[in-house]
């Protein structure tokens, strides 16, 4: 039950990135001045692409059905090894996202000044952990 509750929680905040990235993809504005690292003269690092940020969509809703499919909500045919490690990639990599580059984002960056900065330590940062710890309980419930 534990685990079923964690799946849908998981699959919408997926979903609801997803749906985010998608949104900017196709010229949305709204929130995108504070998503991308800055330096501390607030000039980007770096802008991505419309084509790039669909990818960064396509994956996230592939994390979130992958996520139903290893609870059983979601009856797909996949292969055994990505139902049985599938997630703990997934889980491998919000933690890299969570620990960060150690210049511009995740917990133990350089730059925290910024608008970015804050917004990733206030929120980024934090969800790609509570992500993580979701999964963990799913993968251990």
């Amino acid at each position: 039950m534990t685990a079923t509750l964690i799946a849908i929680l998981l699959f919408f905040i997926f979903l609801l990135l997803s749906g985010i990235h998608i949104y900017w993809a196709f010229g949305g504005k709204w929130a995108s001045t504070a998503v991308i690292p800055t330096k501390e003269d607030e000039v980007k690092i770096a802008m991505p692409s419309a084509f790039g940020t669909l990818v960064v969509a396509a994956g996230l809703m592939g994390f979130g059905l992958l996520v139903l499919a290893r609870s059983g909500l979601l009856d797909i045919s996949l292969p055994n090894w990505l139902l049985k490690y599938g997630l703990w990639a997934i889980a491998g990599i919000f933690l890299l996202r969570a620990v960060g580059d150690f210049r511009y984002v995740g917990f133990f960056k350089k730059y925290k000044k910024t608008r970015f900065g804050r917004n990733d330590t206030k929120y980024y940062s934090p969800l790609c952990l509570a992500i993580v710890l979701m999964i963990l309980v799913m993968q251990w419930v």
